[in-house]
């Protein structure tokens, strides 16, 4: 059974790497056609609504943009969109891989709520699709015609979102399901919005009749969204390695501002790829922000030494706090690891626990039984550059113990 959790960590990382990369796919074409759009020089003859010439890799390239669509259909059309599937696809596994499989140490959070694993799951899974109901009910409202009121209404959703999330959910799992809210809706907007549309446009062209441009105004709309909720949307999935954004009472305020800190930066670059100027004051409202968010993040978080001691271990950390060989285990993680991973961390430098996780307690020591095996005995990832000097036997008599309990 000890191979099985090697294997789970490459099945991590793996899912990892395909979510790295087809965000970066899918970021990367969705901020090129918001420059692109927003750059055209629509001072120009003829029916397209805009063009611009760029070069790049050696060569010229001359774009035209149609604001309903061309006369006839194309004959090759490239879609975008695969890029978004796969990036919300891989998501998701990532969110089971990690989230609901491993319910009991990164999902729930008993001190908040109580929660049974197949509670926290279903939770988790339905807070998804409501976020979207109420989005695009929003959206389809009158509002559709107010983008600014719209915005800002969607701002409070958000925010009543992290309160929420953070009532019912580890610091470190409110934090990146809100990132998985958001991430919903976006890729929500490409599959049942943006791309019907096109194909609607589409098929207008293919029978000869002239489209309704009221399509490509709704798709834009939506785009539009997307881009300015990209940026919080990474930093809420980075949120998980900075214990410092997730380990305070007050994250979900931090997450809050980050989505200011995601208009006032896409504002800059909105604008200057518009040609409307470079206004530098969001570059101060973006530090002002920050600055706001660190200071939030250094009150205390929830997770009290008593807390954590009342806490009931599962089955599986029972097990592992009952193995052969685990006073021994206990006793070398205490004295190798515990001065950084502790909820008032001695170690110079270190104010939060790295990745908030504690290795004070024997219970703290069960719970975390699978990545102290990984991260110590495995590999020699912890402790880093090995400070702390843990010998091979030590690692040793880690890894003996967690297969004893395995």
């Amino acid at each position: 059974m000890y191979d099985m959790a090697i294997l789970w960590e490459w099945l991590a990382f793996a899912v990892r790497w395909t979510h790295v990369i087809t965000a970066i796919a899918w970021i990367g074409s969705s901020f090129y056609f918001i420059a692109l759009d927003l750059g055209l020089n629509r001072n120009v003859p003829g029916p397209a609504d805009g063009e611009e010439w760029q070069v790049h890799g050696g060569g010229f390239y001359h774009i035209q943009k149609y604001l309903v669509a061309p006369d006839a259909m194309p004959a090759h059309l490239t879609w975008f969109k695969w890029e978004s599937y796969a990036t919300w696809l891989s998501g998701f596994a990532l969110l089971m891989v990690v989230y609901w499989a491993g319910a009991n140490l990164y999902l729930i959070d008993p001190a908040r709520a109580d929660l049974a694993v197949w509670q926290a799951i279903a939770l988790s899974a339905a807070s998804l699709a409501v976020g979207w109901l109420i989005y695009d009910g929003l959206c389809k409202s009158a509002l559709g015609e107010r983008p600014t009121v719209l915005m800002l209404l969607l701002f409070v959703v958000l925010v009543v979102m992290s309160w929420g999330y953070n009532q019912v959910f580890t610091g470190r799992a409110a934090l990146l399901h809100l990132g998985a809210f958001t991430a919903t809706i976006m890729t929500a907007n490409v599959f049942l919005i943006i791309m019907p549309n096109q194909r609607i446009v589409v098929a207008d062209l293919k029978a000869g009749r002239k489209p309704d441009p009221k399509y490509g105004k709704i798709a834009k709309l939506r785009s539009t969204h997307n881009n300015y909720l990209t940026l919080p949307v990474i930093f809420l999935m980075l949120s998980n390695h900075y214990p410092l954004a997730f380990g305070t009472q007050y994250a979900w305020i931090i997450a809050a501002l980050v989505f200011l800190l995601g208009v006032t930066i896409r504002h800059y670059f909105n604008s200057m790829h518009a040609r409307r100027g470079k206004p530098t004051w969001t570059w101060a409202a973006t530090v002002i922000i920050f600055i706001v968010m660190a200071w939030l993040s250094t009150f205390p978080g929830h997770d009290t030494y008593e807390e954590s001691e009342a806490r009931a271990l599962t089955a599986a950390e029972q097990r592992f706090a009952s193995a052969e060989g685990f006073t021994e285990a206990a006793q070398i993680v205490q004295g190798r690891c515990s001065m950084c991973h502790a909820r008032e961390p001695v170690w110079d430098g270190i104010r939060w626990a790295p990745k908030g996780v504690f290795l004070e307690t024997d219970a703290d020591i069960a719970r975390h039984a699978g990545q102290i095996y990984v991260q110590s005995a495995i590999s020699h990832a912890m402790p880093p550059a090995n400070v702390t000097e843990i010998s091979d036997a030590d690692r040793a008599a880690l890894a003996r113990w967690f297969r004893a309990a395995s």
